[in-house]
Formats: C-alpha cells, sequence, structure tokens
C-alpha cells in the first residue's frame, strides 16, 4: 500500500481519540519536547466527562502544562507518575496529587521492561518521510523500550518537530492513530549569567584540556562553562542533554569529536531541550546521534572516551561529600536524572573528571549550600563514594579519595566566607577537626 493512504487511514482528531481510554489504562510519555500535549488534554477531558478512574500517566521532564499535574481535582480519575519533575510535577507530587519514581536515568528503559505494561505509548513526532518513517526528533531516551511494553502507539504529528537522521525511527505500519498539531516546540529560557557563574565556569574551564569529551547540565553555570570553553581544541560531546552552548562551542570550532575514543566525529546525546536554535541545528543533522538513554548513560560505554569531563550541579553538599540535588528538605523538586552516571562514567575514564559546581550561598546569601549535615529529609543524589570535585566562586575542592577531614577543610575552604566560622566550630564539636 501506499504509505500516504496507511496515513490517512489513521489519522484522526484529539477528541475522537480520546474516546478509546477507559478507566485503569496506563499511558506512557517520553522526555520533554517528544511530549503530546494536544492528546493529553483531549483526555483529560474524557476522563473527566467520562467518569473513568484510575488512569495513569509516565512522564519526565514535563514541560507542557499538563492538566493531570496543573488541575489537583483530577486526582483518583488521572494520576501522574514523574521519573524526573520540572514545575509542574514538581507542584503536584509535593501537593500529593502526583507520585515519583525514584531511578537513575540510565535504568528507566530497564524498568519499564521489566516492571510495566502500557495501554497506550503517546509521543510527537517529525512529519513521516517517504520510506513511512517518523522521527522522535529530540529525543531517544526511553521510547523504545516503552513501544516495547505498549498496547497501542499514538503519534502527534508536529510539522516544527525536527527530524533526527540518527535517532529513534517509528514507522507507520506500528502506529495505531495520528493526530496533527502543528505548535512551536517548548523553549528553555536563556540562564542569566551573573559574576559567581562566569567565574565558577571559569575555574572550571581552566581544569579542561584540549581534546576533553565535556557533559554540561542545564543552567547558568555549565552555560558560563561552555562559553569559556570556545577557546579549546579538538572537544568531543557525550552528554545527557543536548545544549545551546554546545551548538556555541561546535559552531565556533571548540567542538569537533575527532579525539574521541567511540563514535569519532559525532556528537552523542540523549535527548534535546533549549531554544529553537538547537532544534533547527539537529534537524536532518548527521553530526548528532541521539541514542537510548542505557546506553548514552551507561557508566562503561561514558568511560570507553578518554578525559571525560562532567559537569553538574547541586542544591547542598555536607562535610562528607554527600550531594543533594533533588530536594529541598523533604520537598521534591527533580530526580537523580543522569548526575551519578556521569559521576561515575567520568571518574572511570582515563583522565576524567568530574565537577558538581553551585554558588556558594542560597536565599540572597542568608543561607550555606555546604553544611555540616544535609538538611533532614533530603536526598542524596551523588554518594561520598563518588564525588569528585565541588565547585563553587571560591575554588575547587577535590574530595576524592580524601579523608572526612581533608575533605571538610577542602569544602570549608570553598564555602562563602561569612561561614566559614561557623563550619569550622560544627567540624570541632564534631570532632572532625582538631
Amino acid at each position: 500500500m501506499d504509505y500516504r493512504e496507511i496515513y490517512a487511514s489513521k489519522l484522526t482528531t484529539a477528541e475522537k481519540l480520546a474516546e478509546c481510554l477507559n478507566s485503569g489504562w496506563s499511558l506512557g510519555m517520553d522526555s520533554g519536547p517528544s511530549q503530546t500535549p494536544a492528546i493529553m488534554a483531549a483526555f483529560a477531558r474524557r476522563a473527566k466527562e467520562a467518569g473513568l478512574r484510575d488512569i495513569k500517566v509516565q512522564t519526565l521532564l514535563d514541560v507542557y502544562p499538563f492538566e493531570f499535574y496543573a488541575d489537583e481535582s483530577l486526582a483518583g480519575i488521572m494520576t501522574g507518575y514523574s521519573w524526573f519533575s520540572s514545575a509542574g510535577a514538581r507542584k503536584a507530587v509535593n501537593g500529593g496529587w502526583a507520585d515519583f519514581i525514584p531511578s537513575y536515568y540510565r535504568d528507566v528503559p530497564g524498568h519499564i521492561r521489566r516492571e510495566y505494561e502500557y495501554d497506550a505509548f503517546c509521543v510527537a513526532v517529525s512529519p513521516m518521510d517517504k520510506h513511512g518513517y517518523f522521527s522522535l526528533g529530540n529525543n531517544a531516551s526511553y521510547a523504545q523500550a516503552m513501544m516495547d511494553k505498549s498496547k497501542r502507539i499514538f503519534l502527534e504529528v508536529n510539522d516544527r518537530q525536527p527530524r533526527a537522521v540518527c535517532g529513534t525511527q517509528i514507522h507507520i505500519s506500528q502506529v495505531d492513530a495520528i493526530v496533527e498539531n502543528s505548535f512551536p516546540l517548548p523553549v528553555l529560557p536563556a540562564a542569566k549569567l551573573d559574576e559567581v557563574s562566569i567565574t565558577i565556569g571559569n575555574l572550571i574551564a581552566e581544569q579542561i584540556p584540549d581534546g576533553a569529551c565535556i557533559q554540561l547540565g542545564i543552567g547558568a553555570i555549565p552555560d558560563a562553562t561552555g562559553l569559556a570553553l570556545k577557546t579549546k581544541h579538538d572537544l568531543g560531546i557525550h552528554t545527557e542533554m543536548f545544549t545551546d552552548s554546545m551548538v556555541e562551542l561546535i559552531e565556533c570550532g571548540a567542538v569537533n569529536n575527532s579525539k574521541k575514543q567511540i563514535h569519532r566525529g559525532k556528537s552523542i546525546t540523549t535527548f534535546a531541550y533549549g531554544s529553537q536554535r538547537i532544534y533547527d541545528y539537529i534537524d536532518d543533522n548527521p553530526a548528532i546521534e541521539l541514542l537510548p538513554v542505557d546506553y548514552v548513560n551507561d557508566p562503561m560505554v561514558i568511560s570507553k572516551n578518554d578525559n571525560v569531563v562532567s559537569i553538574n550541579a547541586a542544591l547542598e553538599v555536607d562535610f562528607w561529600g554527600q550531594v543533594c540535588a533533588e530536594s529541598v528538605g523533604t520537598k521534591h523538586m527533580s530526580g537523580s536524572g543522569g548526575q551519578i552516571d556521569f559521576v561515575r562514567g567520568a571518574c572511570q575514564s582515563k583522565g576524567g573528571m568530574s565537577f558538581i559546581a553551585f554558588s556558594s550561598t542560597a536565599k540572597g546569601g542568608s543561607i550555606s549550600k555546604i553544611k555540616p549535615s544535609l538538611t533532614p529529609g533530603a536526598v542524596c543524589t551523588t554518594s561520598k563514594n563518588d564525588v569528585d570535585c565541588i565547585v563553587t566562586e571560591y575554588g575547587i575542592a577535590r574530595l576524592r579519595g580524601k579523608s572526612l577531614g581533608e575533605r571538610t577543610k577542602q569544602l570549608i575552604a570553598v564555602a562563602h566566607p561569612d561561614f566559614r566560622d561557623q563550619l569550622r566550630f560544627e567540624a570541632k564539636k564534631r570532632g572532625i577537626l582538631i
């Protein structure tokens, strides 16, 4: 059959598709811009109007104002389960009408294959090509695992979704229903670089040699580091998230992936999220490979490249070097994501380094982010045994392989000066420092 005929036979509206939704259904979506706002909005309306119950929806990095996270009255009707939270899921989880699934990002596909079955996998894709394939565009993280475990595949075709030629594809023969929805992809507002983030970015960039393979996270400090790397040569990219600063480094010539031991000549990522510039760059670009997260974030795979440098963030760190990057006390904020994946991968890499970077204080300078102990209830994202380097605007504390006393001295040295005396007092009171 002509693929266009098959496409036409499966084309419907979000409202019509929602009529198939039933109580007890389990729905899955992958991360960020590959999620399906039109389908989910229609499903939420249908669930409410038809009196359905116990519909579960899994997300990761929610970037749309999904009704099941925004509307508390959907509790018990349509419940969101987050693998890693943005603002909507964060509010709902803390409010008690959504739930959170703890996991390392690299393990999500394995959990899906072992623990879950889905009535439908919903995903936003680029328009079909002449061979009958749709591209998942900005994302490849665990989509294949969800497709393998789903009874149905529902597509939301968006003509603004980039076509990733080296990424996950879905063939029209695998698809059960198609909804067309042309809309701008969500963009991540550019982080504002201040003096602190620029200082930290420069400190880290000084440690990164030519030919290193980099992973950058989200925020002002990774962006500042990226800008500071523009004078480097022969850098490579093997990262969880493809960012604007990476496009900048490629286009200025600092990144050419020529020194990598695996995937030489290619930038490797599992998803992209940022400005329209990123989406335009990915479109039809064979130099960008979007691969499943259980491969990209596998520490053994990461460590196959030499001189891997990972840069991630934290909310607080204690004297042991325990890193909390996902909660404020008991208040849920995000998730573990891939931080520990890249901390371990970088540290196992020949010549590799891992940096956990953050400003030394919070709340206008009233709180030190370096503490004797993590705030009660805080989640430990990176353990004391995995942590490598901690960076603030006051310097770099190198903790890996160091004693508790030496760690504490180094951490106090990079804490804000206003808090150092109190931190020393606490360390002496605990018998850590004499």
